[in-house]
C-alpha cells in the first residue's frame, strides 16, 4: 500500500501500550502529527504507567472497543499480533481507512530521514542506544526508535524507546525475526553477529544479504564475528576484537572490574559502567559508525561513560544477604550465555534462572539452549529454569523447559527445575552464597518486570 505519512495528519495505533508501537507513537507525535491508540493492557490497568506516559506525551488513549478511530483518522497501525477479526480492524475497514503493519511505518518514516539501521540477532537496542549517546554528546541531536527504554531517556519521565531529535540522522533497530529488516534503504547499515534465533542460519544471512544490498551507502560489519564477516563490504567500514585484523576499528586490552568494564578501541582509553565482554563489542560499533561522522574517539569515550545502560539490559536491582540480583532480557542461546558470562567476572558464583518463551522457538533452540549454557557455566554456577512462556494462538505444546533442564544435568551441568516461577526464590534460597549473582533472564512477557522486582522485595 501507498501511503505517503507527509500527507496523513492523524494515526491510530491498536496495541499502542507494546513497545515496539508506542516507540513509533511518540516518535510521531514530535513530529508534530494527531496520535491516538488503544491496547487491551488499558482495561486490565497492567499497562497503567504506560499509559500515563503515553498521554503525557501527548498520545490520546482508548480502550480496544473502536471508540477512537473515527472519520478523521487518516492511518490504522496494527503489530503483527493484531488479527483481522479485531472489531477495531473492522471498523477501520468500514471507514475505509488504510492499515499498515508497524513495520511498514517504520520503513516509511526512515526514509523520511537520514538512516543509521542497526542489525544482528544479538545487541542491537544496546548498540542503537550507545551510537545515540555519542551522536547526542556530540551535539548532532539525533532521533531513535528502540525496542527497549534508554535510561537517560526514562529518567526523564518517558518511556524512553523513542526520541524525535531535530537532527538529520534517525537511529533505527533493523529486525531479522520477522522479516522487516528487508524493507529498510538507510544510509548506513550495521552488521552486529549472526546466531541460530527464531531461523536457521541459511535463512538469516540471506535475510542479511538483502539488508545489505539495500543500504544506500556504507555497510558496517563486525570482522570479528565469522557469518557476520561473510557479509563485509568495505573493510574500511568494518570493526573487530582481533588484534591482527585490517578493520577500521579494534578493540583491545578487556578487564572488567565489578560493575565496570575497561578496554581501548584504537589505543584509546573507554570505560563504560556496564558488564560483560560483548558490551565492548557493541560500543565498539557504535564507535565505528560515529567514525562514519567523523567524530573523534574521544568524544565517544566521554559520551559512553555517561551512558546508562537501556531497560531490562543486565539492569542492577541491587545486593542484599550478599546476592547481587541481576535482571536481564537475555532470550536466544548466545545471549543468555553472553549474558551469564558477563557475571562470572562479578562473583564466584553465578544462579541463573531463565523462562524460555514460545513452544516453537524452544523447540526450534532446544540443542542450542543446552550446549551454550552447559559450555559457560563453571563448575559452582547454575542454571535454573520454569515453564516455557506461553503468550496465547495456536501452539503445539510437546516441550518443556524441564526438558532443556534434563539434557543439561545429563552434561552433568548444576540444572534445576521450578514449574511456577512463584514458587523459586522459596527453592533457590538455600543455594545463595554471601557473594552470588541471582541473574533473572527472559523475553516477550510484559510481567517479568514485576516478577523481578517482586523476587528483589523478598530476597
Amino acid at each position: 500500500m501507498n501511503i505517503d505519512i507527509s500527507n496523513c495528519n492523524h494515526f491510530f495505533f491498536i496495541g499502542v501500550g507494546g513497545s515496539g508501537m508506542s516507540a513509533l507513537a511518540q516518535y510521531l507525535v514530535g513530529t508534530g502529527k494527531l496520535v491516538s491508540g488503544s491496547d487491551r493492557g488499558f482495561e486490565s490497568q497492567s499497562l497503567d504507567d504506560i499509559k500515563s506516559k503515553l498521554e503525557a506525551a501527548g498520545i490520546r488513549c482508548f480502550l480496544q472497543n473502536g471508540a477512537g478511530i473515527t472519520e478523521d483518522t487518516d492511518v490504522v497501525v496494527v503489530s503483527t499480533a493484531i488479527e483481522d477479526t479485531v472489531p477495531e480492524v473492522q471498523k477501520a475497514r468500514s471507514l475505509k481507512i488504510p492499515i499498515i503493519r508497524r513495520s511498514e511505518l517504520l520503513a516509511l518514516i526512515a526514509a523520511t530521514r537520514k538512516t543509521i539501521a542497526i542489525g544482528g540477532t544479538s545487541g542491537k537496542s544496546t548498540t542503537s542506544a550507545m551510537l545515540f549517546e555519542i551522536l547526542q554528546y556530540a551535539g548532532l541531536e539525533p532521533g531513535i526508535i528502540s525496542g527497549a527504554g534508554l535510561v537517560n531517556l526514562i529518567k526523564q519521565g518517558k518511556i524512553g524507546n523513542a526520541e524525535t531529535g531535530s537532527g538529520d540522522w534517525l537511529i533505527i533497530e533493523a529486525d531479522e525475526s520477522d522479516g522487516s529488516i528487508v524493507q529498510y534503504h538507510p544510509e548506513i547499515g550495521v552488521l552486529l553477529n549472526v546466531d541460530k534465533d527464531h531461523k536457521e542460519i541459511d535463512v538469516l544471512m540471506d535475510i542479511f544479504e538483502v539488508f545489505k544490498k539495500n543500504c544506500c551507502g556504507a555497510f558496517v560489519v563486525n570482522q570479528s564475528h565469522p557469518l557476520a564477516s561473510k557479509l563485509s563490504q568495505d573493510i574500511a567500514y568494518n570493526f573487530s576484537t582481533n588484534p591482527e585484523s585490517d578493520a577500521a576499528y579494534i578493540a583491545s586490552s578487556f578487564r572488567q572490574d565489578g560493575l565496570e568494564i575497561h578496554f581501548q578501541i584504537n589505543n584509546y582509553p573507554f570505560l563504560l559502567h556496564t558488564i560483560g565482554r560483548h558490551n565492548m563489542e557493541n560500543a565498539l560499533a557504535a564507535t565505528a559508525v560515529a567514525g562514519l561522522l567523523k567524530i573523534p574517539l574521544e568524544i565517544c569515550a566521554k559520551a559512553l561513560e555517561n551512558y546508562s545502560g537501556i531497560y531490562r539490559r543486565h539492569q542492577v536491582l541491587g545486593i542484599k544477604n550478599g546476592v547481587m540480583l541481576i535482571d536481564d532480557y537475555a532470550h536466544n542461546p548466545a545471549k543468555c550465555a553472553a549474558s551469564i558470562a558477563a557475571c562470572q567476572d562479578i562473583a564466584p558464583k553465578v544462579i541463573a534462572w531463565f523462562q524460555p518463551h514460545g513452544y516453537g522457538p524452544t523447540r526450534f533452540l532446544r540443542y542450542d539452549f543446552v550446549h551454550e549454557i552447559a559450555n559457560i557455566l563453571r563448575p559452582l554456577d547454575e542454571i535454573w529454569m520454569s515453564e516455557i512462556f506461553y503468550a496465547g494462538g495456536t501452539a503445539t505444546k510437546d516441550i518443556s523447559a524441564n526438558d532443556l533442564i534434563y539434557d543439561l544435568q545429563q552434561l552433568n551441568k548444576s540444572a534445576f527445575f521450578v514449574e511456577y516461577r512463584e514458587n523459586f526464590l522459596q527453592a533457590v534460597r538455600s543455594h545463595f552464597t554471601n557473594n552470588c549473582v541471582l541473574l533473572l533472564m527472559g523475553a516477550r512477557d510484559p510481567s517479568l518486570e514485576a516478577f523481578a522486582q517482586n523476587i528483589w522485595k523478598e530476597l
